[in-house]
């Protein structure tokens, strides 16, 4: 009998490619991922908005996209022991149901972690995330990552570690954003006209007085066809399943919309950190930050946005920053 699992941190080097399931995105899915972590973008609510803004309805949620292709590339993650970071994710594309996702995740960086008596033998992986559509167009760049245990019985010997360009390093935050090009083609007054008229002010904070309850936590991880086993199976995780770090993003951008109602959509992530783990039954709350603002078109800008998440008791466990085009 042989036992399905691995890929282990020294089964990997920079290099290798592999490649999930396609996921084609439908009103199916996107009202699923909608009940488990709530949406708030207009324009993945109101399809006569998204169509006079982008000139077509049935707008993908930028959350299902990110999170389907993090559940793609699991195939290489399945053994993760945490996902650590994301880094530099930019939407290249606008993707809309109807379209497919086929996702590639490339070995870019490997470090092993220092032996320590009480823990198995790891190693951090830099996993670079390429998603195109049935066309080929690429949607979605980024990279992640995984914390990821070495073979059973392996040696607590010599550092390996392969960081080309300094992918483990924390990388700086700019102050400013610029626009993508593909908000070129969209109307932006409509946006503006069921925005109101409140304005942000570069620094200040907003705390969002009520919680969100993590629920539903291995149903968005089966959604998103996510194979890593510590959403799933409660003793590999250690006898408490880990939420999937997607799950607390997806409540915190709800969150930072609701602290910032003209909040359109998501346009690239600078730093995504997960700095301690979430669980089933967690309340998360979230302070988002002003960190810039770029004036852009028809009264609209683009915002660099920190939204910082904690869980009540247990302090902070997302530190997310992160670009949005705010009407």
């Amino acid at each position: 009998m042989s036992v399905v699992d691995g890929p282990y941190f020294d089964d990997l080097s920079a290099g290798d490619v592999f490649t999930g399931p396609a996921v084609t995105l439908d009103a199916g899915l996107q009202a699923q991922h909608r009940a488990i972590l709530g949406d708030r973008l207009p324009l993945c609510l109101d399809d006569s908005l998204a169509e006079s803004v982008t000139g077509r309805a049935g707008l993908a949620h930028p959350g299902v996209v990110w999170d389907v292709a993090i559940g793609q590339s699991s195939v290489v993650t399945r053994q993760v022991v945490a996902n650590l970071f994301y880094r530099g994710l930019r939407l290249r594309a606008t993707p809309y149901l109807g379209d497919t996702l086929v996702t590639s995740a490339e070995v870019v960086a490997t470090r092993r972690v220092r032996s320590r008596a009480d823990r198995p033998e790891r190693g951090k992986v830099v996993l670079r995330i390429l998603s195109r559509d049935q066309t080929g167009r690429v949607v979605l760049g980024f990279d992640r990552c995984a914390l990821l245990p070495c073979r059973p019985g392996a040696e607590a010997a010599g550092d390996r570690s392969d960081d080309a360009g300094g992918l483990f390093t924390v990388p700086p935050v700019p102050a400013a954003a610029s626009a993508p090009e593909w908000l070129a083609g969209w109307s932006l007054g409509p946006l503006r006209a069921a925005a109101g008229d409140e304005r942000l002010v570069v620094g200040e904070v907003r705390d969002l007085a009520a919680g969100d309850v993590v629920s539903s936590a291995p149903e968005l991880a089966r959604l998103t066809v996510n194979v890593a086993a510590v959403h799933h199976d409660a003793e590999l995780a250690g006898g408490r399943r880990l939420v999937y770090g997607g799950h607390t993003i997806g409540l915190a951008l709800g969150q930072t919309c609701r602290a910032v109602p003209g909040l359109a959509t998501v346009t690239e992530w600078f730093a995504c950190d997960h700095v301690a783990p979430v669980y089933e039954g967690d309340t998360v709350h979230s302070r988002v930050t002003v960190q810039g603002l770029t004036p852009y078109r028809d009264g609209s800008a683009i915002a660099v946005l920190n939204t910082q998440t904690s869980v009540a008791g247990r302090g902070a466990v997302l530190d997310w920053t992160f670009a949005a085009l705010v009407a």
